[in-house]
Order: structure tokens, then sequence, then C-alpha cells
């Protein structure tokens, strides 16, 4: 019987070409695929000439075909544009405009490259899929459980996006470069002679190519006829004396220091953003500081839940040190409480708390 093949997701940059090319040269059967996720052309008016460093970009569906024809396997692009606003950016916007910072990728990978993606996969006899994401996996006997765990390379680990993969994606999804760390994926793609071994990384949010989030929900809304409910109010501090008044509490996020519009000779930082009153609270750096959180729709990975106090190190944002915090269960299976060792700075809502124990992924959350 021939070997079912895999589905490599190929978004066009190096690391991605790499995983493609490795298992060609390993022998392997490989379908390739670029999911088309936003038109680039939608929204002409926040284009900025010359902007580099997006993901999914026209360009990018470019390098993938031409990485597929030099190592000579099949190749498809994949059109999921509708279920990518859907999920994606329609959940984005009301997550800012409710006063939450959301993270696209998390939910990307969420809804879309570990469930579409592994749908489309089928279609073309694949049981695998693989993409070009730094972490690994690993399946646990004793458990029975497919377990996730940190990349060897820390500074390139990826698993902070990826902590609401299921055990069935888990079971069908493979990361050849788990193992490896960025200069030696770099060689082995200059090795290779793939035409992208030299293309830089991608930083930016594929959908705002400017960087200006506020900007996109502002242009998003109006090509959609959405008229938005006027968010704009008063600046106060946490004494409750205003001390300025803003635009739309969109355009805050906890933690924040710059663009403010509020002089009173101290550094001042976004505390909250309240959209039931229309507030953004400031404050000093003291005040930004949490000693617990509560994680809401946990998804349990590596262990199939907490009944008791257990210890883990916590990450609220993707570049954050990880804390040494207790997680204690509550009356809801999939809600969690998080107590820090030490309190914390800028606990955002809308962002995610993942849970490790030293290079295992226990699970995660969304902050509260």
């Amino acid at each position: 019987m021939p070997e079912r093949p895999i589905a490599v997701a190929m978004s066009g940059g190096v690391d991605s070409s790499t995983v493609a090319a490795l298992l060609v040269r390993q022998g392997r059967s490989i379908v390739g695929m670029t999911m088309q996720l936003w038109n680039q052309r939608r929204l002409p008016e926040l284009q900025v000439e010359g902007t580099t460093g997006r993901c999914c970009s026209l360009d990018d569906v470019y390098d993938a075909r031409r990485v597929a024809e030099q190592v000579g396997i099949p190749y498809y692009v994949v059109n999921f544009e509708r279920q990518f606003e859907e999920k994606v950016v329609k959940p984005f916007v009301e997550e800012y405009l409710a006063g939450r910072t959301p993270i696209p990728c998390t939910l990307c990978n969420n809804h879309i490259k570990f469930d579409r993606f592994l749908e489309m996969a089928d279609s073309v006899g694949a049981h695998h899929v693989a993409t070009g994401h730094y972490a690994r996996i690993r399946y646990d006997e004793a458990s029975g459980r497919y377990q996730l765990l940190r990349a060897v390379d820390d500074s390139k680990d990826q698993t902070y996006f990826l902590f609401g993969l299921t055990q069935q994606q888990l079971a069908r999804t493979m990361f050849p470069l788990g193992e490896m760390n960025k200069a030696e994926v770099r060689e082995l793609a200059r090795g290779m002679d793939l035409a992208v071994a030299a293309k830089s990384d991608s930083q930016e949010i594929c959908f705002v190519p400017n960087g200006d989030y506020a900007a996109f929900m502002d242009a998003y809304l109006r090509d959609t006829g959405v008229t938005p409910a006027r968010t704009e109010g008063e600046i106060v501090g946490t004494d409750g004396r205003v001390l300025g008044r803003h635009e739309g509490v969109h355009r805050f996020t906890v933690g924040q220091r710059k663009g403010l519009g509020v002089a009173t000779g101290e550094p001042l930082y976004v505390i909250a953003t309240e959209p039931a009153s229309q507030r953004v609270v400031v404050g000093r750096n003291d005040d930004l500081l949490r000693s617990s959180l509560f994680a809401r729709d946990v998804n349990w990975i590596s262990i199939p839940g907490v009944a008791g106090p257990v210890r883990a190190q916590v990450k609220i944002r993707n570049r954050h040190t990880a804390a040494a915090a207790t997680l204690r269960a509550t009356s809801d299976a999939a809600r969690v409480e998080v107590v820090f060792d030490e309190a914390q700075r800028a606990v955002t809502p809308g962002q995610g708390a993942v849970f490790y124990s030293g290079d295992l992924v226990l699970g995660g959350g969304w902050i509260e």
C-alpha cells in the first residue's frame, strides 16, 4: 500500500520551505499547500509603499510555488479568506472594541491552520500535516496523551501561540524544525539551494499592513458598512480624577505609555480600559502589577486538567518570561485561577495565559 502523503503548510518563508525540502530529501511523499487568508488588495487606504515583513502576501504565494516546483512536489493554493475573516478578523475587531487585546495568530492556529487545513489535507489523502512552527510533539505512553513541548531554540519557540491545539490535531501534526535552531534551518536551506534561503522572517500581522490596529479597525468597519458605537470618553487616574479625553477605548491597551495625550509630570500607563463607561484608566507603573488572574476556555494539552493546586510557569505574553505560579481549579473545569509567586506587570485581558512545566506545555487559556 503506498505511503499516504504529508500535507505541508507552505507560507513562502524559509521555515516551511525547509520543512518541505527536508521531507522530500527523506523520501517522504509530500503535497504543498498555501492558505490564502486575506486579500492584500483590500483596504487600500492602509497600504504603505515598500512595506515588508508581513506573512501571507502575494509574494509569499509566489515564493511557495517556486519552492514546490524546485523540490518537485504537487502544490495547491487553498482559499480560506471567508473562514479567516469569520474566525480571526471579526473576533479581533470585536475583542478590541470590548476593551480586550486579542491574539489573532492564536485564533488562526486554532480555527484555520490546525482545523480547516486538516480538513483540506483529508481531501488530498494526507493523514499528517507538517508546518514550520518551532515546537515539539511527543506521545506519552503512560498518560496516553500527545504532549506539546517548547522548541530547542527558545528564541524562536512558538508554543505560546499553539495552546489551543487538541489531542486530535496533535496526533496528525509534525513540527520538523522543533529540534533545530534558526541558524541550522538557514544553513539547511542554503545547502539545499532553496530560492528563499535568505528571505527575512515575517513580523507583522498579515491583515494589518501598517501595524496600526486602530486604523485597521476604522477602515474595516467602514468597509463592512458597520457603524460602531461611539467609544470616546474620559481618561481618568486611579483615583477617578479626570485627566483628559480620548477618541476610542479600542486605541489603548493595558501597559501602554505612549500616545496617551496626558501630561502630569510623571510617566503614566494604561491600567485598564472600560468600554461600558468609555473610560481609560491610567496610573503609575506599580499600578500595573497583578498577583493573580483568571483564565477562561482553558485547553489542557499535556495533562487532562487540574483538581488540586498545580505548580507551573506561566507566560502572559509571547515575549514574557514565564513566571512561577500556582494553578488553582475552579468550579468550571475550563476556568483556572493563576496565583503568581511575584506580582506580574500588565496582565492584559484577551491575551493568552500559557502554563508550562519545564519544556512541557500543560495547557493555556484566555485572560479575563
